[in-house]
């Protein structure tokens, strides 16, 4: 795909970042966001900062990063409502398993759920990339909370295929960031 800084044109996209390895590609898919003109706030669970700090997102979305549901990064209150509502779009990279269990299940606990929880998807498209262990993608709760989020209106990149962190092969992979930029573009059109 070929990306030029007016692609997403002012786009405002809300990307939520899960606690996992795949993190660090969370990064890439935020700068490539902004080369292509969207405007990124980045939304991290605690988890997540675990393996990716805070101030690589601002540095590279140029923006405040919400790390929790008691702190206010901006003026603007409740700033759930307020991010949620001036979403243009939402994606969750890499959304874990138990990102997917608490969306499937209504919990709005951490940041990330909780905008998610606020936005209207049938004005604001949300897309989620699955990233976990292939055991724990093919797990029946997981699969059934897929379907739940499909039908829900959630839409889906990946997972992907191949090598993953645990040393293991198979289904699980996080979508690489050009292919989560490309659906995030084609959604958008």
């Amino acid at each position: 795909m070929n990306v030029t800084n007016e692609t997403l044109g002012g786009k405002r996209i809300v990307l939520g970042v899960c606690g996992g390895i795949s993190a660090y590609k969370s990064a890439a898919l935020t700068s490539k966001l902004v080369q292509a003109g969207a405007e990124v706030t980045v939304l991290m669970t605690e988890s997540a900062s675990r393996f990716v700090t805070p101030m690589t997102f601002q540095a590279l979305s140029g923006k405040p990063v919400y790390t929790s549901i008691w702190e206010h990064v901006e003026s603007s209150d409740p700033q759930h409502i307020s991010t949620a509502n001036n979403a243009d779009f939402a994606v969750v990279a890499p959304c874990s398993m138990d990102c997917l269990a608490r969306l499937a299940t209504g919990r709005a606990d951490d940041v990330v759920t909780l905008v998610l929880s606020a936005i209207d998807r049938s004005r604001t498209p949300v897309l989620l990339a699955p990233a976990m262990n292939e055991l724990m993608w093919s797990q029946p709760a997981t699969q059934r909370n897929v379907e739940t989020l499909r039908g829900d209106g959630f839409d889906f990149v990946g997972p992907d295929s191949g090598w993953q962190a645990c040393r293991a092969v198979g289904t699980g992979r996080m979508a690489e960031p050009e292919a989560i930029l490309e659906a995030i573009v084609s959604r958008l059109s």
